[in-house]
Formats: structure tokens, sequence, C-alpha cells
């Protein structure tokens, strides 16, 4: 016990004091007129375009609430969506508030399961529910 009282008792040892940063004037460098680099010819590609995925493509059947909306026509999931859209700023459906919600019609109601407002996000899932 003696030990520790001891060793309370000690002074801290100073520290020294922080010095305050030496305040130099950057030397204001003129940047060298770059020269235009030479283009490099881009490396070839294959000619053909990039393959969209056979799953986006493959011709999906649509139930009667969405045939309502879209048409009865089998269309890929990418024209289904474009679709939709057309009909949403045709019907100016898009929220004015918020542009990320869009405000169903009756037609739209069926589709989005009787929600009045869903979220663009939302929308696709709710829309695949009714591809076949």
């Amino acid at each position: 016990m003696a030990t520790a009282k001891k060793a309370a008792k000690k002074p801290a040892a100073k520290k020294p004091a922080a010095k305050k940063p030496a305040t130099k004037k950057a030397a204001v460098k003129k940047s060298p007129v770059k020269k235009a680099a030479a283009k490099k010819p881009a490396a070839k590609k294959s000619a053909a375009k990039r393959k969209p995925n056979a799953a986006f493509m493959k011709a999906m059947t649509p139930s009667a609430a969405l045939a309502a909306v879209i048409g009865a026509t089998p269309a890929p999931r990418t024209e289904v969506t474009k679709k939709i859209w057309d009909y949403i700023k045709k019907n100016k459906l898009q929220d004015a508030a918020n542009k990320r919600n869009i405000n169903a019609d009756e037609k739209l109601k069926a589709v989005f399961g009787g929600k009045k407002t869903v979220s663009m996000f939302e929308m696709t899932k709710l829309v695949s529910n009714h591809l076949k």
C-alpha cells in the first residue's frame, strides 16, 4: 500500500508546449503549358453490339389487369416497363411533389394490388407479378 501512495503523489511529468506550425507562404508555381496528348487509336472492340440478357428479351404474357393498361400482346419486360411509363406520362399520373411516386388510376390500381400510390421502384416488382 505504501508504494501505491508514493506513486500517486509523484508530480506528473510536464509536457513541452505544443509548437505553432511555422507559417510559410506557399510558393506560387506556374503550371507548365500542357500539350494536347496525341489520341491513341481506341482498342478494337468486337464488331457485334452488346448482347441483351435473354431473360429480359423473352416475350411475357400480361395478365388481364395489366393487359388493360399495355395491351394483350406478349412483350418483353423492357417493353412492358416502357409502355407503363408511356401510360403514366400520357395520363399525368406521376406525383408532382415527389416524382418518384405514381398515383394510380382505376386501371393501375388493379395492377398495383389496390394501392393508390406506389414508388417507381416498387412498381416494377408489382408489375412482374402480372407477367407469365
